[in-house]
């Protein structure tokens, strides 16, 4: 994958995140990595819940990434999940004019998560990159193994 063209480096990061779940809904984990390439800083985090559903999780990467950022900025998000990855560039703008309702008019799932990420993204500019999971790529290996040890501390009441 070649880099995208950045004017204003320390306004760019990248943001990785992935979730897991153990049955759905059951116990799950998310994570994120941040990585600010023009100071080589790198931030993690992951957490979890004892009942969940994958989506949840996916999303909650999602978010708890957008928080830690302070600034405005130039974020390429990269993720393994359709759900996601659609959502946000895709689905989301209709779901906001249909009063979160889906095309066939029934209420959208994980509402009031979408709701948090698009009050997120009002401060950043975000580019999305599709990532397929386990395929070797290193940061969603780390992400997914950051996940999955979230989710069974989860489970396991930690």
């Amino acid at each position: 994958m070649t880099e995208a063209r950045h004017d204003h480096p320390l306004d760019w990061v990248r943001l990785y995140t992935d979730g897991a779940c153990k049955g759905n809904p059951g116990p799950g984990g998310w994570a994120y990595i941040l990585q600010h390439p023009a100071s080589g800083k790198e931030r993690q985090d992951s957490g979890g819940e004892a009942h969940t559903t994958n989506n949840r999780m996916e999303l909650m990467g999602v978010i708890r990434g957008l928080e830690v950022m302070r600034l405005p900025l130039t974020v390429d998000l990269y993720s393994d999940s359709q759900y996601v990855l659609k959502g946000l560039g895709q689905w989301m703008a209709g779901w906001k004019r249909g009063g979160w309702r889906t095309a066939d008019g029934k209420p959208v799932k994980n509402r009031e998560l979408w709701v948090a990420l698009d009050e997120l993204m009002v401060r950043h500019t975000l580019r999305f990159h599709w990532v397929r999971g386990h395929s070797g790529h290193p940061e969603n290996e780390r992400c997914d193994r950051m996940a999955v040890a979230a989710r069974d501390a989860a489970r396991h009441g930690g």
